[in-house]
């Protein structure tokens, strides 16, 4: 009787499990769904530019990025037009999303934003990281909550909820973008800046003595998610569809036409 590698048997599972997962996920496409998913006729993706892991301008101006390619691709399922409704921050993101400007969009899953969000299982993880002044004495993470430590973060970025939570001790300043955060942070000559670990490796590379403090101080869960005012089916459509492209490999290799390091695809969550 021929055997079979643990690596191919791992292979035909992984193929077969994404093939049954898209079999149920077009099963369930009916107009009704459609409708509740674009009731405009265009399928309206809220893109957040403020964080590079997910989304950047390429050469001609155009946003690309995981969260594009996955917007694209629900699109196409739907069969319906996408349109990109373009942010600078976080927080604008998720503002289109609740009011209903937007259908849906990518942000880190959290309880304040849950309040008007259904979201996905996260599919991909990010590391927040704080940032200092070379001749800055902080040296670790649990040296940042102290009396006389001012932060700064990203206006209604992941970073400024979870901080927000947090911080017991030191001042929270806010930047107007995560993107700008560093430059907010020099020019207000703060103690710390806080943020995705990618862009704040950009800014130290950008801008003269400047360093990472070593680890990270939160993990953050992006996800895809929907008003939670939207009908349950496309809520449990738009979990099943972010399952799929986890097992199927298609974050995976989203990620690595990119070019982006330092974020992983999320493992399976149950539906």
């Amino acid at each position: 009787m021929p055997t079979i590698s643990f690596t191919r048997f791992l292979s035909i599972f992984l193929v077969t499990f994404a093939s049954l997962t898209m079999t149920t996920v077009h099963a369930q496409l009916t107009p009704a769904l459609v409708q509740a998913f674009a009731p405009t006729g265009s399928l309206r993706a809220s893109i957040n530019l403020g964080n590079p892991i997910l989304a950047n301008r390429d050469a001609n101006g155009q946003p690309v990025g995981v969260s594009v390619d996955l917007a694209t691709e629900l699109a196409k399922r739907l069969g319906v037009p996408l349109s990109l409704v373009v942010f600078d921050a976080a927080g604008k993101s998720v503002d289109a999303v609740t009011n209903e400007k937007a259908d849906f969009g990518f942000f880190a899953i959290d309880p304040v934003r849950g309040q008007g969000i259904s979201f996905t299982g996260p599919y991909v993880l990010i590391e927040g990281s704080y940032l200092v002044a070379n001749n800055s004495p902080l040296t670790s993470n649990d040296q940042v909550d102290k009396k006389g430590i001012r932060i700064a973060v990203g206006k209604g970025s992941a970073y400024d909820l979870f901080l927000t939570r947090e911080i017991k001790n030191a001042e929270i300043h806010r930047a107007p973008t995560s993107p700008t955060t560093v430059d907010f942070f020099i020019s207000e000559k703060l103690e710390v800046a806080a943020g995705v670990k990618q862009q704040l490796e950009m800014d130290a590379k950008r801008l003269p003595n400047l360093r990472l403090l070593p680890g990270r101080f939160m993990v953050i869960e992006q996800a895809m998610g929907l008003p939670k005012t939207r009908s349950p089916e496309a809520q449990a459509y738009l979990k099943k569809f972010v399952e799929e492209m986890k097992a199927s490999g298609f974050v995976a290799q989203s990620l690595a036409r990119h070019k982006i390091e330092g974020a992983a695809v999320a493992p399976a969550h149950s539906i």
